[in-house]
């Protein structure tokens, strides 16, 4: 009975030592499990989880080379040879006549029809007396320049060619996004079939609002110097959206801002250039000003975004329609209007009699109206 005692006491006691050592060990697996993120059982997940975000940014990035390939054989280097006088003296050409020497210049282009028809900037062929056009296979031909508007900067080129050219097509301008991947495709400092790459950073730029130019700008971080005025700005898609123009600069070189003509407006000056020999412009027949806070202030305006309306000319579309002074347009065909530049660069793409839909707001009350555009006499 004694023995059988001492065995039962051992057994009670072993049944406690486990109890106890098994209570620690679960409190202690706690702990465990609270750190498991920092044990190196767990460097695996992480891992996978970072590359699998690496991958997913890398597989998010464009393929540019169906771009590239799309474009590079329809844009061609353009020389102009122009011919300027020399009045650096007038002692001189009193004694010795007016002495005239050529000027060479030269810039880019873009084939947009398999028969010859070349879009560039007006002020890469300004006053030539020739214009040389070099293809991406070096081939070269006599172009004549067809019509241009210089005010948006635009110039239309013919050359003619008994085989069929490679060329680009338009695209959308204003369906074009900021931060979307664009080529400049161009001839800079004369290095033929020069691409660069970049992003949309900004559209409807207008780079002085002060100079009653009606600019309206596609604004890229793409690469463009001297050489690629009037080259090719294209979508992923291989789609012309704009016209390289200018860059803004402090040293005359590009630091990281270019400037492009919308593909809408370029193909509506070309279309003109084509049907009617001149460039048609359709009008509202407003006047006023693109609000900020500062002219919100002194209207007594909640608005800060809009084109508020302080002259409305007679007879025009938006007389005809019932706008009146103190209306402020919001939006064009869904268009919104923010600044001067979103009217102007819009209205740029249409043609006297086009119609368009105009919202507005009115004393407070957001209102739409039909408005047909007509032709400026200037």
């Amino acid at each position: 009975m004694k023995r059988f005692s001492i065995i039962l006491t051992s057994i009670i006691c072993s049944i406690l030592t486990a109890t106890i050592v098994l209570s620690i060990n679960k409190n202690d697996s706690r702990v465990e499990t609270s750190n498991v993120v920092f044990t190196p059982s767990n460097v695996n997940t992480l891992n996978t989880f970072s590359n699998q975000s690496n991958y997913s940014n890398n597989s998010s990035l464009p393929d540019l080379t169906y771009a590239a390939g799309k474009s590079i054989d329809a844009v061609v280097h353009v020389k102009n040879t122009s011919i300027v006088k020399d009045s650096d003296s007038w002692a001189l050409q009193f004694f010795y006549g007016d002495e005239s020497r050529k000027k060479i210049g030269t810039g880019s282009g873009v084939i947009i029809s398999p028969d010859g028809y070349i879009i560039t900037n007006y002020h890469v062929v300004e006053n030539s007396s020739e214009v040389i056009v070099t293809t991406n296979n070096n081939k070269e031909y006599e172009a004549e320049i067809i019509g241009y508007d210089e005010l948006n900067d635009i110039a239309v080129l013919k050359i003619s060619t008994d085989s069929s050219l490679e060329y680009i097509f338009f695209g959308d301008s204003d369906s074009t996004l900021i931060g979307e991947w664009v080529l400049a495709v161009g001839n800079p400092y004369n290095l033929n079939s020069t691409v660069t790459a970049g992003i949309v950073s900004s559209k409807s730029r207008d780079l002085n609002e002060y100079d009653q130019k009606n600019q309206s700008f596609i604004q890229t971080d793409a690469a463009v110097n001297f050489g690629n005025s009037g080259g090719a700005l294209v979508n992923i898609k291989g789609e012309l959206i704009g016209i390289n123009t200018l860059i803004q600069s402090m040293t005359g070189g590009y630091v990281g801002y270019s400037f492009a003509v919308p593909s809408n407006t370029v193909r509506k000056i070309f279309e003109d250039i084509i049907e009617f020999g001149d460039v048609q412009k359709g009008l509202l027949g407003v006047r006023g000003v693109a609000l900020k806070s500062s002219y919100s202030k002194q209207l007594n305006l909640e608005e800060t975004e809009g084109f508020y309306i302080d002259v409305i000319e007679p007879g025009f579309g938006a007389d005809n329609a019932g706008l009146i002074k103190g209306d402020i347009i919001k939006s064009i065909d869904g268009f919104n209007i923010n600044k001067f530049s979103d009217l102007s660069g819009y209205l740029s793409s249409k043609r006297p009699g086009d119609q368009v839909d105009v919202k507005y707001i009115r004393k407070g009350e957001t209102l739409t109206t039909k408005v047909t555009l007509k032709k400026s006499e200037n």
